[in-house]
């Protein structure tokens, strides 16, 4: 598989100045299982490090990121959206996460611009999870679809766990905006959601992947066959530094954090043996690297380098 990456530098408007410069829209592309790969930017998120590293063995920890370089105050991960297209299909992996999540996040549409792809033209959108940057982009600030002519794949778990009216009250204090806001943007699209399970094919040459944890229905996806094959993770491993050096620590981001390191040391493990592309939602480099276990654990190796 050969990777063709470029930068794009794409105006923001006034709202985005306010909160920084113009940022550079990495597209990284490549041909897999029919289908041409393109990886287009969200934006980023910004958090405290206490969000991944609280309650952590300090004095360990500081090893494990001593090589990382990571700043002190918080972290700004990256979003990378997974964008498919053939002749027939133009396929999208989450929707971003819209205008009225993080100022420095919702620039899909600028990403999707410099790619020449059209809300309009998007056929299908697909999602690995109910999260709000993953999920919120479906709407715009008139609360209208922004791909209007789409057809919409969640699993059912993760469907049934946001439309569950008792989630707001379970999913604590914390993520209980997200259970609101999940099941205000997913009451937007019952009609057009088509739901899946572990092993279904959801779309031609595209496998759904159960990887539950990060959140109770998470899903990845499998596209592709041998040393080409690609496994689309969402935030099944979340970053490129912790979850891969320390896949068994515990994760704040996940909601169930003991399923969530299970699954990410399976879905590593898997990815290493069988030399498998992983694209990551907050991984660098426009998130599609390999997988190559180091020491006690792993390390993401970008397409890029």
């Amino acid at each position: 598989m050969k990777v063709n990456r470029r930068t794009v530098l794409a105006g923001m408007g006034a709202a985005a100045l306010a909160h920084g410069p113009l940022r550079a829209f990495a597209l990284t592309s490549t041909q897999i299982g029919g289908y041409e790969f393109v990886s287009v930017s969200d934006g980023n998120l910004l958090l405290p490090r206490s969000f991944f590293f609280e309650g952590l063995p300090q004095e360990e920890l500081a090893q494990v990121l001593a090589p990382f370089d990571l700043p002190q105050d918080q972290l700004a991960p990256p979003c990378n959206l997974t964008l498919l297209r053939n002749d027939d299909r133009v396929i999208l992996f989450d929707a971003g996460a819209g205008p009225a999540f993080m100022p420095s996040a919702g620039s899909l549409s600028e990403s999707l611009d410099a790619a020449g792809v059209a809300p309009e033209a998007v056929t299908d959108v697909v999602f690995t999870h109910g999260h709000p940057d993953h999920l919120w982009g479906v709407l715009d600030d008139f609360d209208d679809l922004v791909f209007p002519n789409a057809r919409y794949h969640m699993g059912q778990v993760e469907w049934d766990y946001w439309r569950d009216p008792a989630t707001v009250d379970t999913i604590g204090a914390a993520r209980a905006a997200f259970a609101v806001g999940a099941a205000r943007r997913l009451a937007a699209i019952p009609d057009r959601v088509a739901h899946f399970s572990d092993g279904d094919e959801v779309l031609p040459g595209i496998m759904a992947q159960a990887s539950f944890g990060h959140t109770p229905g998470h899903m990845s996806f499998l596209l592709g066959s041998g040393s080409d094959a690609m496994m689309i993770g969402g935030d099944a491993i979340g970053n490129h530094h912790l979850a891969f050096a320390r896949p068994g620590w515990a994760s704040g981001s996940d909601q169930d954090p003991e399923r969530g390191a299970e699954t990410r040391q399976r879905l590593l493990d898997r990815l290493a043996d069988e030399q498998i592309w992983l694209m990551g939602f907050h991984l660098p480099q426009g998130g599609l690297g390999r997988v190559e276990r180091r020491g006690e654990g792993y390390r993401f190796v970008g397409a890029a380098r």
